[in-house]
């Protein structure tokens, strides 16, 4: 190493980088590579032949696509789907929800873009409220409007009002669960494509125009390529979301997939009766998504998308629509839109009503749902839980994120990426696999303590959240500190600043709405994890105890499926709670914070 090379580094790296350094890469070693390291390493205590059993992987698979029955002037049309065992029946509705959110989420994109027409900006607000999280109530909501049961169900009722025919038309099993899944995930493709679209040079494709191509000629040979890198991203976490999705295979009652296999682990693990073979469904999972994560990076870093004019300013073109783009915006898409809208106007229809049995719709008006979010301490615990593990977990995580994004931005040391990649990397790894991991680790090596969530599982879950959640404030931490110019902090540097008096009074003034805007993003999706939270969670008592360690999305579920009267109801309210501070959160951030909101992947 040169003495230049050494007076660099000594001038860059002072105590204070050291520490930024320090801190967050062991924290992240400890509670996410190890965890999940141990799972790998393992993989020699399992029996992996048993996952090519036909319950596990089955190429000749049981069941039908759908069945077609008629009772006298009743026509019955349920669809299922075959099964063909675990691991495949998890890969295949990965498959069919990523391919299917990805032409829904490009067709959307496309058109708010590059088309100008009236209600655009209603359009692109109705297609973000997928995003508004319920968990578990919203896959129920599904259910009733498509899904089997007594009398007609929503679909079957509209159906047959307007055809005047006596139809019994429903979705069930596997079927049922990819459409949860699709109508749930599917703005995260849209929000990728078109931001990925808004950033184009509009150059690019007038030079193609004037060369000849038009029409789908132009959309297929220049926007579709320039948009890959944002349909890649979106479609990547779609898969990945789609196989750790416990919430629609719980109230669909789908258990011969991945995500049931490892939540129904931590079911026997309460009782003694663990599965062994749990662990290579979760080596699985892990492997499944690595791959998916890793080829994807791949495929992207093998194209090139740079643009002519890179870092300029310009404005996205948009045409006016024609009055066949009109028809199939206002009679097509719109629908369309609307109907992914309708699991969440469903909670509020439910959480505000007396009743939904096997009626089409929800009778009844009250509030008393939502007072009995107070009065019934079980329930009451839950939210308190989830807002005292969310608050310290942000805590946490504005600490990491601030030093590794400081860290990575601004310091120029060979190896410091793999710090941005570590904790980017958490977006990739579902959350039942961290679940697992802890459960795996923490239990076998630290048993008894308060790292054990067998014992308790409150630390384990704020420790989850803190990785989880970490890209979220990590990611806008990073976009301030590259708005701001370096030459700021230099200044104070060579005026005889500290490096810690610089950041606290040159740095972190001017990033504080970064930190904001992404603390306060951190932590709705803090209060609505879920795969961690009724895993790990569930360990910590009857959630119908006043002194239960289970977060809101565990209260959430023991009221769905433990059959209490109202229960539903009340998971109801807590959704439409969750689904108001998200609301909240956007306001804020977008109309006084003046950024933009970052949802999922975006």
């Amino acid at each position: 190493m040169s003495s230049a090379v050494f007076r660099r580094l000594r001038f860059e790296l002072d105590r204070l980088l050291l520490l930024q350094i320090f801190f967050p890469l062991t924290y992240l070693i400890i509670f996410m590579v190890l965890p999940i390291l141990t799972i790998l390493l393992s993989a020699r205590n399992y029996s992996l032949s048993l996952l090519f059993q036909p319950m596990y992987f089955n190429l000749h698979p049981t069941g039908s696509i759908y069945t077609l029955n008629k009772f006298e002037n009743t026509i019955f049309l349920q669809f299922t789907g075959p099964s063909f065992g675990v691991i495949l029946n998890s890969i295949i509705i990965a498959a069919i929800v990523t391919a299917s959110a990805s032409l829904l989420g490009i067709v959307v994109a496309f058109i708010l873009a590059r088309y100008k027409f009236r209600l655009k900006m209603l359009l692109r607000i109705m297609a973000i409220v997928p995003l508004l999280m319920s968990p578990f109530i919203n896959a129920y909501v599904v259910k009733k409007l498509i899904g089997p049961g007594f009398g007609y169900n929503t679909l079957s009722w509209v159906l047959s009002h307007l055809t005047g025919m006596d139809l019994r038309i429903s979705f069930g099993g596997i079927a049922g669960v990819i459409l949860t899944q699709i109508i749930t995930f599917y703005p995260i493709v849209y929000l990728n494509v078109f931001s990925s679209m808004m950033n184009i040079d509009p150059s690019l494709e007038e030079q193609a125009e004037n060369l000849g191509s038009k029409g789908f000629k132009l959309f297929r040979t220049v926007t579709f390529p320039l948009s890959l890198p944002g349909l890649i991203a979106g479609a990547a976490l779609v898969f990945i979301f789609s196989l750790e999705d416990v919430g629609a295979p719980i109230i669909f009652g789908i258990r011969d997939v991945l995500s049931y296999q490892i939540y129904n682990y931590f079911q026997g693990v309460r009782v003694n009766i663990a599965s062994p073979e749990t662990g290579a469904l979760a080596l699985t999972m892990l492997l499944i998504s690595l791959t998916v994560f890793v080829l994807i990076r791949r495929q992207t870093s093998l194209r090139q998308y740079a643009m002519v004019s890179k870092g300029g300013r310009w404005v996205p073109r948009e045409r006016r629509l024609g009055l066949k783009g009109k028809v199939a915006v206002y009679f097509v898409v719109f629908p369309l839109v609307i109907l992914t809208m309708l699991p969440q106007i469903g909670v509020f229809l439910l959480a505000f009503s007396e009743r939904w049995g096997s009626d089409p719709l929800p009778s009844g008006f009250t509030i008393i749902n939502f007072i009995e979010l107070v009065e019934i301490k079980g329930v009451f615990r839950g939210i308190l839980n989830s807002l005292l593990y969310s608050t310290v977990a942000v805590g946490i995580i504005v600490f990491l994120g601030l030093s590794a994004s400081y860290v990575v931005a601004r310091l120029k040391v060979r190896g410091i990426s793999l710090l941005d990649y570590l904790t980017t990397m958490p977006l990739a790894i579902p959350g039942l696999i961290f679940a697992f991991g802890y459960f795996y680790f923490f239990h076998r090596y630290f048993p008894n303590t308060a790292l054990d969530p067998l014992y308790n599982p409150a630390l384990p879950l704020i420790l989850v959240y803190s990785i989880r959640r970490l890209p979220f404030t990590s990611r806008s931490v990073f976009a301030g500190l590259q708005q701001t110019h370096i030459s700021l902090e230099e200044s104070s540097l060579n005026l005889g600043a500290s490096r810690i008096r610089t950041l606290s009074y040159i740095v972190i003034p001017l990033i504080a709405l970064n930190i904001a805007s992404g603390a306060m993003i951190t932590f709705v999706y803090c209060m609505g994890e879920t795969s961690a939270s009724i895993t790990l969670g569930g360990l910590g008592g009857d959630v119908s105890s006043p002194n239960h360690k289970g977060p809101i999305t565990m209260v959430m579920l023991d009221l769905i499926t433990s059959g209490r009267l109202a229960g539903v109801n009340l998971a109801a309210a807590l959704g439409v709670l969750l689904m108001c501070i998200q609301i909240a959160v956007i306001v804020i951030i977008t109309m006084i914070f003046k950024q933009s909101y970052a949802f999922i992947g975006v």
